[in-house]
């Protein structure tokens, strides 16, 4: 498909940087606008809205991948998602560790890259102990714990997506989108941000037909890729310390737009602000937090939108696996962190002297 584009002296690979630029523009201000973050939706104070927000966003990426899969413009049967080994052990400890660490920095990795283009210092430390994480696991000192524990696997042989199981990819993908749809419309969310919520939903199957079909070229191909962090994050780190040596890819160019539209939208909204940590034990919470999203979202075989977002829109067995794992580790850890934190608070107060009693006067003695 590429070679009818029109670009003569421009490769696909270079074309698809470009595009991830624009795809992250899109993302991080639609983001930033509407507050996308699966962790508002599972544990925040605000859950309902913020979860009506990310379950619009997912039956649209569903319903539009499926359509394009239908129309024959893509395909995921070579794809990680679909693989008849399942490594399920790596999923689920992943998944649970990408969980506990959402909390711990109150924000999962996409969330925490729209922060950091709006000044808070505090996630965008995140991002680059997060991007170091995850490039040791995938090539450096962690990728023989990563590789063992992959190595535990679950045989699905032709049983690796819904599309297979009976029913087909009409049925799986109805029975995902009709709830999330309807949860969506009982959110009590105004109109526009409902409307943000479909439109972060629609970049998915945009960046599939894009860069698995428009810019498809057999002589020159490049990986079929959505929204996701884990891996462009790592992408990134290696881009930016050896530019001259490693060409742009997809990867750098999503983070890199996400951070500038993220910017753009909060400069234009005034929602631009520095902010840091208020504390050590803060700082040292970030940090814990930030290693466990890199590692575990490796492991895992992505983020709340590599292996949410984008990876249930496959409908392969791997990504729903991964998101409750993830969900799983998230509402856990909130409620072991509130438990601690009222026990701290009990523990003080009994400490804490008792305040005197007032001598009564004249009138009370009588």
């Amino acid at each position: 498909m590429f070679e009818t584009l029109g670009f003569e002296e421009t490769g696909p690979r270079a074309v698809s940087v470009y595009f991830a630029i624009l795809l992250g523009l899109g993302f991080g201000g639609l983001a930033q606008l509407t507050r996308f973050c699966f962790r508002r939706a599972l544990v925040g104070e605000d859950r309902r809205q913020a979860s009506g927000i990310w379950a619009l966003a997912l039956a649209v990426s569903v319903l539009g991948t499926q359509a394009a899969v239908a129309q024959g413009w893509i395909s995921f049967d070579d794809h990680r998602l679909w693989a008849a080994e399942l490594p399920i052990v790596a999923i689920v400890l992943g998944g649970v560790m990408f969980g506990l660490g959402m909390v711990l920095t109150r924000g999962c990795i996409s969330r925490l890259t729209v922060l950091s283009g709006t000044g808070n210092l505090r996630a965008l430390l995140c991002l680059v102990v997060f991007a170091i994480t995850a490039h040791a696991t995938l090539k450096g000192v962690l990728a023989p714990l990563r590789t063992g524990l992959g190595g535990v696997t679950l045989q699905l042989g032709d049983y690796a997506s819904l599309a297979s199981l009976p029913g087909g990819a009409l049925l799986w993908s109805a029975l995902i989108a009709l709830p999330t749809l309807w949860l969506a419309l009982r959110s009590q969310n105004s109109s526009l941000a409902l409307l943000g919520g479909a439109m972060i939903g629609a970049l998915v199957p945009l960046a599939w037909v894009t860069t698995g079909f428009l810019l498809y070229d057999e002589f020159d191909p490049i990986p079929m890729e959505s929204l996701s962090f884990t891996a462009p994050m790592s992408e990134a780190l290696l881009y930016t310390v050896a530019a001259s040596a490693v060409p742009a890819s997809f990867g750098p160019g999503l983070v890199g737009g996400v951070l500038i539209g993220a910017l753009l939208v909060a400069l234009l909204r005034g929602d631009f602000t520095w902010q840091s940590f208020d504390s050590p034990h803060q700082t040292l919470r970030y940090l814990l937090g930030a290693v466990l999203m890199g590692f575990g979202g490796v492991l895992a075989g992505g983020c709340t939108l590599g292996a949410g977002l984008a990876g249930i829109s496959t409908l392969g067995l791997a990504a729903p696996m991964a998101l409750g794992a993830i969900a799983l580790g998230g509402v856990t850890s909130h409620h072991l962190l509130q438990k601690a934190q009222r026990a701290d608070d009990s523990s003080e107060a009994a400490s804490s002297p008792a305040a005197p009693q007032a001598t009564p006067g004249p009138q009370q003695a009588a």
